[in-house]
């Protein structure tokens, strides 16, 4: 009989049959099973995706100003390029923020250059150096700009730093540019890089000579942005805990907390992959610590809890074990009421992020196998760090293109499947359950023990609703039957 680690071999061999020799040798490289005795060389990955197979990954400027940038609730994020990128890229991660919008706060606002045909030939300077005065006139209460670079501003040679560096000497805010045109890397995880240095280079140093009345318990959480409220969320637990967070960022952040970061006695890094640079950054100039922590369901949330407090003396370790003790009972109760409905339900994952590793824990708190996962613009450090965190032989899947997750889904008829929008619509057509993991399907938070409740009750909603059986694709609906409901 065949283990489960040569069954999926022999499946991706099958999958990878419909492409041509190179593109089939290339995409090998990308896919496997996990191996406890395996590095990360046992997959290839921040590589280029190959033409035609339909990536769902996104650029540089999405990294940059849809991730690091753009939830800065109180600066004004300017795509300087075409209104497309940046009307694509308004609004539609849900971080949630407090503020006015308009007055004080502008996360939701879509401020751009709205390039046209004679910017491409004449250059787009002025206008952008004409867009900073009206925006001092129109928004006077915000605190700073960043200027996110779409695809023809590299082409051209747009000199934003010198705009940056006139508007700053105006009005004296900060005002940073940012070289993420969409067209550098392989994916947007070369944005949160170079939004990185962008932090690093014009804004974490802005406070660095302030006095600043510290406490030996201050913390930065950097990399939540927020999504349905997380970061709310890990903000009340790590203060239940007997912490200040005296920066958060970027979801609901402000420029202030930014500066101020470097005043942190340790940073606690939720999205690795985003935010990994400027936290060694901080640890190299600062000697600040950090660490990777997960609060996605209650296993994780308490060895994360202990091992933050285990960075801090035992007043903080005595009231996280207090704290871990006290929400007991209430999480219990969610793994009571759910876990029959869920227990033994296969689940494959295919997000950004920290998601493909981080949520893991939280659906076997249900009694749930995450039976395949993978990243769309992992590095090996994210594979390194996602193996603890599977079973060996797991199916794994670097940049999966469109073709091989419907017919890796086919083959092992997972039960629930947490994937983005760009790949909902077809598996639920197929009448598979589906979750949207990048922004929680309108729904969370799913940070923290109150988020397990919601995750569990929307896991138990999607995957038990009777719909799907009731569901035909509509490519599996006979012609006939077609002409007959026209």
């Amino acid at each position: 009989m065949t283990s489960i680690k040569e069954q999926h071999e022999k499946m991706i061999e099958e999958v990878l049959e419909v492409y041509p020799a190179a593109a089939k040798a290339d995409r090998a490289k990308h896919l496997g099973t996990s191996d406890s005795s395996c590095t990360s060389s046992c997959i290839t990955s921040n590589r280029k995706s190959q033409p035609g197979v339909m990536t769902a990954r996104g650029c540089a400027y999405a990294g940059s100003k849809g991730v690091v940038f753009g939830p800065i609730k109180d600066m004004i994020h300017v795509s300087h390029g075409p209104v497309g990128c940046g009307q694509y890229s308004r609004a539609g991660r849900r971080n949630y923020y407090t503020g006015k919008t308009g007055v004080n706060t502008f996360g939701t606002m879509n401020f751009t250059s709205d390039f046209q045909e004679k910017d491409i030939v004449f250059g787009g300077d002025k206008k952008l150096a004409i867009l900073m005065d009206e925006l001092e006139t129109l928004f006077p209460l915000s605190k700073g700009i960043s200027i996110q670079s779409e695809c023809p501003v590299g082409l051209i040679g747009d000199d934003i730093e010198a705009v940056a560096k006139e508007t700053q000497a105006k009005t004296g805010k900060v005002v940073v540019p940012v070289r993420c045109e969409g067209f550098r890397g392989v994916s947007q995880s070369l944005g949160h890089h170079i939004a990185n240095d962008a932090v690093r280079d014009k804004i974490i140093d802005n406070r660095e000579q302030e006095v600043f009345e510290g406490t030996p318990y201050d913390v930065a959480l950097i990399g939540d942005y927020n999504i349905g409220g997380d970061a709310w969320s890990t903000r009340l637990l790590l203060e239940e805990i007997g912490l200040r967070v005296i920066s958060q960022w970027s979801g609901d952040g402000t420029l202030s907390e930014m500066e101020l970061n470097s005043k942190a006695k340790l940073n606690l890094v939720h999205c690795y992959r985003s935010v990994n640079y400027i936290a060694r950054h901080m640890e190299e100039k600062y000697q600040i610590p950090w660490m990777e922590f997960n609060f996605f369901g209650p296993t994780k949330i308490a060895a994360s809890l202990t091992e933050i407090a285990s960075k801090f003396d035992a007043t903080i370790q005595e009231k996280a074990k207090q704290v871990i003790a006290g929400y007991e009972a209430q999480w219990a109760a969610v793994v009571a009421k759910y876990k029959p409905r869920l227990q033994g339900k296969k689940v494959m994952l295919y997000v950004g992020g920290l998601r493909p590793r981080h949520v893991i824990g939280a659906y076997e708190d249900l009694g749930m196998e995450v039976v395949g996962t993978g990243y769309e613009f992992g590095h090996n450090d994210d594979y390194d760090r996602t193996q603890p965190d599977v079973k060996d032989a797991t199916l794994i899947y670097d940049d999966v293109t469109g073709y091989e997750f419907e017919e890796f889904v086919k083959k092992i008829q997972p039960d629930l499947i947490g994937s983005g929008v760009k790949e909902k619509y077809i598996f639920q057509k197929m009448g598979i359950p589906f979750r949207q993991m990048h922004s929680w399907d309108y729904s969370g938070p799913y940070h923290g023990y109150d988020g397990f409740d919601i995750f569990a009750r929307d896991m138990d909603m999607t995957l038990n609703n009777p719909c799907w059986d009731k569901m035909t694709a509509p490519w599996l609906v006979e012609k006939d039957e077609l002409k007959k409901t026209a």
